[in-house]
């Protein structure tokens, strides 16, 4: 009995190994499961794991393991904001390019060439310096000395040009400190004993004058409020409309026609250096204009700082009120047509003007009649 249990027991396990089993695999629900793979990364190159270094490589490492983002409720406040406002961005939005400003020199030459555009040509950087032709010659600013090609070298032996601040309105008048007089004292000693020698040659070209005689058969005679002078022909236009533009306001302006009334002359051409230097007046040139009062409009004012000094040594002291000066509307006429007013320098002279419209472009002054 025991033999044919056992035989029918073995019976069974055979049918099972030999039919079922097999057909369990055939339909592959014994399968080995594999776990989906992540993609390789974009930015870390496939290594071959037979040549696997210790060490990856510096340029297989990602410069930056991106976190998985958080949701919104575990945001602090300041990170929510930052997020706001990148989607906010436009994705077309670039870097503000950093604003390289202009050098003095530059501007300076810039300006000569804005200023003079029927005689100066277009401002260049040549020779590790800007510079500006006339007629075929190169003038470079040269630390503001205005020097052609062959005296660069020797810029130390003159003095710079004036390019200075010009303000727009008279400032305030405010009595100088003490510290403020000690330095105008030492500025007038300074300039008794030394003679302030600037080079020429820049503004000989401009105006054609290198000598008194060119100088002036460039001038021609006209008359300015009915008084006769000699001024340069390039600038004859600016004068006669600074005059239309006066007498225009003088119709209805008492202040301006006082003032008119008070003229004795008007001077302007004049071969000369400035008084107590070395270097050329724009007098010299027919470019620069005297609106010389009367005697009786002067009576206890100050015209000239140089006169002032005659009856008061401290000439810098002397304040607005005591000082011979143009109406305001009649300084702003002469300015939209290129002259600055001699008025508004520390070493004052209220009667003249000179045509510098570089200066007035180099302060933001804007000049209507430039040509």
């Amino acid at each position: 009995m025991v033999y044919i249990q056992l035989f029918d027991l073995i019976k069974v396990l055979a049918i099972l190994f030999f039919f079922v089993l097999p057909g369990c695999y055939s339909e592959g629900r014994f399968e080995k499961t594999e776990f989906p793979q992540e993609p390789v990364s974009q930015n870390v190159p496939a290594i071959n794991m037979n040549e696997t270094p210790d060490v990856l490589p510096v340029s297989s490492i990602p410069e930056q393991i991106a976190e998985p983002p958080k949701a919104a409720a575990e945001m602090p406040a300041e990170e929510k904001q930052a997020a706001k406002t990148a989607a906010e961005k436009p994705a077309d939005e670039s870097p503000k390019a950093t604003v390289v400003e202009p050098s003095r020199a530059e501007r300076v030459m810039k300006a000569i060439a804005a200023a003079y555009p029927d005689r100066v040509g277009p401002a260049e950087f040549r020779n590790g310096d800007w510079a500006v032709p006339i007629r075929g010659v190169y003038y470079y600013y040269a630390d503001a000395r205005l020097l052609p090609e062959e005296l660069r070298a020797q810029s130390v032996n003159f003095d710079p040009q004036p390019f200075y601040r010009y303000e727009k309105e008279l400032p305030p008048w405010k009595t100088p400190s003490a510290e403020e007089s000690e330095r105008y004292r030492n500025m007038t000693k300074a300039r008794q004993e030394r003679k302030l020698k600037r080079s020429q040659h820049f503004f000989d070209a401009l105006w054609r004058a290198q000598n008194k005689d060119q100088s002036y058969d460039r001038v021609k005679s006209i008359r300015f409020l009915g008084k006769p002078l000699f001024l340069h022909y390039a600038i004859l236009e600016e004068l006669s409309l600074v005059e239309e533009k006066i007498l225009a306001e003088a119709k209805t302006n008492a202040q301006i026609r006082q003032w008119i009334n008070s003229l004795d002359t008007v001077a302007a051409w004049n071969w000369r250096n400035i008084a107590e230097t070395e270097s050329r007046s724009f007098h010299s040139y027919g470019a620069a204009i005297d609106l010389i009062p009367k005697a009786s409009a002067t009576k206890g004012l100050e015209t000239y700082w140089l006169w002032a000094v005659r009856s008061s040594p401290e000439w810098w002291a002397v304040p607005y009120s005591k000082r011979v000066n143009p109406p305001d509307a009649v300084i702003k006429i002469f300015e939209s047509y290129g002259f600055i007013w001699g008025g508004k320098w520390n070493f004052y002279d209220t009667m003249h003007f000179e045509y510098r419209p570089e200066i007035l472009i180099l302060n933001d002054i804007p000049i209507t009649g430039l040509h």
